[in-house]
């Protein structure tokens, strides 16, 4: 069987598009290199591997779970079922902490500028990695209530050779850091009602990490916890950027008292849905 063929074996059963990075995977090669080589052989034992991937797809098994990998900002991250695969959304809450230490720096005319920056519930620790790579004078602190999860995140930042760049805690929100303060506090928490669980894709409920997805009755009770909790550990002026879930931004922003926060503001995500808030400590 040609690589075509086997493309369109499992295109039968799957996406086309998963039926390619499947068989890219199992050959440890790239889509253009399938396109280049689309009438050559497949063997027998990768095509075994790829029906073997195509069952486990086709029963809602996420395409990152079978692959083990996921791309976040332009880098390559380990991910399993123990973490939450990292999503295009959390990259523009990457890209405004990023925007809002540009302009710190350059309200304070300095470009070498040493933040020191929290993730809370880092999971795969994409976030961290992430703003790492692209502030190399700033200090990092990750903390995940996963042990599992650590784990995948200090083996993502080893291999991204920011193991010494970023401390990674055990930790429910700030608990085991009482006397660290911080520039900035970034999140991707929780934030799915579990009475919305029977909605979810399957690949999503059946696979993902409930511990990263559900957050009380109301999708609430993290952000609840972790507003005063980053207030107290924030210097002043202190950033807070939060991703938020749909339908939650007028009700998280009645979360900020207007005596402890200023400047807030709420982002847009690429759909136009409410995703991202940022607010500042007074």
């Amino acid at each position: 069987m040609t690589v075509r063929q086997a493309i369109a074996e499992a295109s039968a059963h799957i996406a086309p598009r998963d039926a390619e990075v499947l068989l890219a995977h199992i050959l440890n090669r790239d889509r253009a290199w399938l396109l280049a080589h689309i009438d050559d052989p497949v063997s027998a034992e990768h095509l075994a591997q790829l029906r073997a991937f195509t069952d486990r797809r086709a029963a809602h098994e996420p395409l990152q779970h079978l692959t083990g990998e996921q791309e976040f900002f332009g880098l390559t991250l380990r991910v399993t079922r123990n973490t939450l695969i990292p999503r295009p959304e959390t990259e523009q809450l990457v890209e405004a902490v990023l925007n809002h230490v540009a302009e710190r720096s350059h309200s304070l005319h300095s470009s070498h500028l040493t933040s020191h920056i929290l993730d809370i519930g880092t999971g795969t620790g994409a976030i961290p990695i992430a703003l790492a790579t692209h502030l190399p004078t700033a200090q990092f602190t990750a903390v995940d209530l996963s042990p599992a999860a650590l784990a995948i995140a200090r083996e993502n930042a080893a291999h991204h050779h920011l193991a010494n760049r970023i401390k990674f805690i055990e930790s429910d929100l700030l608990a085991e850091l009482p006397h660290e303060t911080f520039d900035v506090i970034v999140s991707n928490p929780p934030y799915i009602a579990l009475a919305d669980a029977p909605t979810l894709a399957p690949e999503v409920r059946d696979h993902e990490p409930h511990l990263a997805l559900f957050a009380g009755n109301d999708g609430l009770s993290i952000y609840r916890r972790l507003i005063p909790a980053a207030h107290a550990a924030l210097i002043p002026n202190g950033l807070l950027a939060l991703e938020i879930g749909f339908g939650q931004s007028e009700t998280i922003r009645a979360l900020f008292p207007e005596n402890e926060w200023h400047n807030l503001r709420i982002l847009d995500d690429y759909a136009g849905i409410p995703r991202i808030v940022l607010a500042e400590r007074n």
